[in-house]
């Protein structure tokens, strides 16, 4: 049997939704080829019952490290978490990125697209393989739609535009192939609207309904040829995630274009720009 491939979290604080299921989902991926094994919480967790650094190792089974030097010595491949708090990447990913270790940074990369350019350009330095990706980006139902030109997509899902946009453009970014030009943002109902506009005439309107109720994601898409692909539900995303990432540790193999991440941060950025002047269209700066 092969040696177990030992990953390393690296997180803002452990007591989150993320930290909290990838080992399971890590271990009914992976079986006995990897775990998570080491975790680093910068800060013990600010939510009201979040558990301290030391009480999540102890109750997840996870050897703590003091320092993000010490995972990064001991483990084989690292994750860098904070999915909440993206502003914290750039600090948590300075060592990782030079440590030429295989990384996957979760979401959402970067707050800015500037950032996210850094943050790549200091993994391609230090030779550092690295990507991330939303987990709706691996639904079964997009894997499934024909491979035509697409016209318009309509979309929408749950959460808030602070940290579930990522949630809506990554599955637009992949399935419309085109970058994004423009970016209008209207509100009702406490729904978050945008619409966007892409390269060749193409368009998008996709909206998140909060957290009032469960909202499936899902998506209907157009294409050019005036047929048309309806998905009631996204489904089985995060165990397709949780294998490509494997997948991605065992091989190098996997990781997401950068160039596609890149033009999702430079649609997000542009968004939360929209998103303070409703009605008015904001460029997307790629």
């Amino acid at each position: 049997m092969s040696e177990l491939l030992k990953i390393g979290f690296i997180d803002y604080f452990l007591d989150e939704w993320h930290a909290n299921n990838y080992p399971e989902f890590i271990r009914k991926a992976a079986g006995d080829k990897m775990a998570a094994v080491y975790a680093y919480g910068h800060i013990d967790s600010p939510r009201n019952g979040g558990r301290t650094t030391e009480q999540w190792c102890a109750d997840m089974g996870l050897e703590r490290c003091m320092t993000i030097d010490e995972v990064i010595e001991k483990s084989d491949c690292l994750i860098v978490l904070s999915p909440d708090n993206p502003e914290m990447h750039w600090e948590l990913c300075q060592k990782p990125l030079r440590s030429g270790k295989r990384v996957y940074v979760d979401k959402t990369f970067a707050p800015t697209l500037q950032i996210a350019k850094d943050l790549f350009a200091l993994a391609e330095e230090y030779h550092t393989p690295t990507y991330s990706s939303s987990a709706l980006r691996y639904a079964k139902e997009l894997a499934g739609l024909p491979e035509k030109e697409v016209a318009f997509i309509d979309s929408y899902g749950p959460g808030v535009t602070e940290n579930y946009l990522v949630h809506q453009f990554e599955p637009l970014a992949l399935v419309m192939n085109a970058p994004a030009e423009k970016v209008l943002y209207t509100s009702a109902g406490n729904v978050a609207n945008f619409l966007i506009t892409y390269q060749g005439g193409k368009a998008a309107s996709t909206s998140l309904f909060g957290w009032n109720g469960p909202t499936p994601s899902t998506m209907t898409v157009r294409y050019m040829d005036g047929s048309m692909a309806a998905i009631p539900e996204l489904t089985e995303y995060f165990d397709r995630f949780v294998q490509n990432m494997c997948h991605f540790f065992e091989t190098g193999e996997g990781m997401v274009d950068k160039a596609q991440t890149l033009s999702i941060m430079a649609l997000i950025e542009a968004a939360h720009k929209a998103e303070e002047k409703p009605g008015e269209w904001v460029k997307v700066e790629n």
